[in-house]
């Protein structure tokens, strides 16, 4: 068993816990936990999160020999944890519910939350895609005021209008797009809000 799963199952973590709080993809840590040695960011990050010294997670492979006295309740209690695979066609859908809804913003944040827990996709790539529609749906406001502040009358009002809503369908069709080909946001944030 990996150093790191030990360490993980000793705090009580979920991998995708320790993803959150560590800010290290899921992935990488299934990675990890399969013999990859941690290094760099990634070590120091994991180290943060779980509270313990670098060097205790490095050598990822616990021999049973020398390390079972030291973790005896976890080697006791192993349960081979399988976290789900991203299901990139689900998270194309959630991704595309945004899209019925640009008329009515709130509903383009709140529908895709509801998919993401009805289809069980917690993942940070859901995250992305809601977190996107919460900026649109605060920046469109803005921007549509913005425009009236200028007086440009009623016909450049509706353009201006018809063009924040186009650019909520652009980004939705980008994405869902760039899941197809990378399995990845194409308009991300670097920063998760939910």
């Amino acid at each position: 068993m990996s150093k790191l799963k030990a360490a993980r199952e000793q705090k009580n973590l979920t991998q995708e816990e320790l993803s959150e709080k560590s800010k290290i993809s899921v992935r990488t840590i299934q990675r990890i936990e399969a013999g990859t040695d941690p290094k760099g960011h990634t070590l120091r990050a994991l180290a943060k999160a779980l509270e313990i010294e670098e060097t205790s997670l490095q050598d990822s492979i616990i021999s049973p020999d020398t390390d079972n006295e030291v973790f005896p309740e976890i080697i006791a209690e192993v349960k081979e944890e399988q976290q789900p695979e991203i299901n990139y066609s689900l998270v194309k859908i959630i991704n595309l519910s945004s899209l019925l809804f640009t008329l009515l913003p709130p509903l383009n944040i709140l529908v895709p939350l509801i998919l993401m827990f009805t289809m069980k996709q917690r993942n940070n790539l859901v995250r992305e895609i809601i977190s996107v529609q919460m900026i649109w749906t605060v920046m469109a406001p803005i921007v549509f005021m913005l425009g009236i502040f200028f007086k440009p009358g009623p016909k450049l009002t509706l353009i201006i209008m018809i063009l924040i809503v186009l650019s909520n369908v652009f980004i939705i069709l980008r994405n869902a797009a760039e899941i197809d080909r990378n399995k990845k946001l194409y308009f991300r944030l670097k920063f998760s809000m939910i």
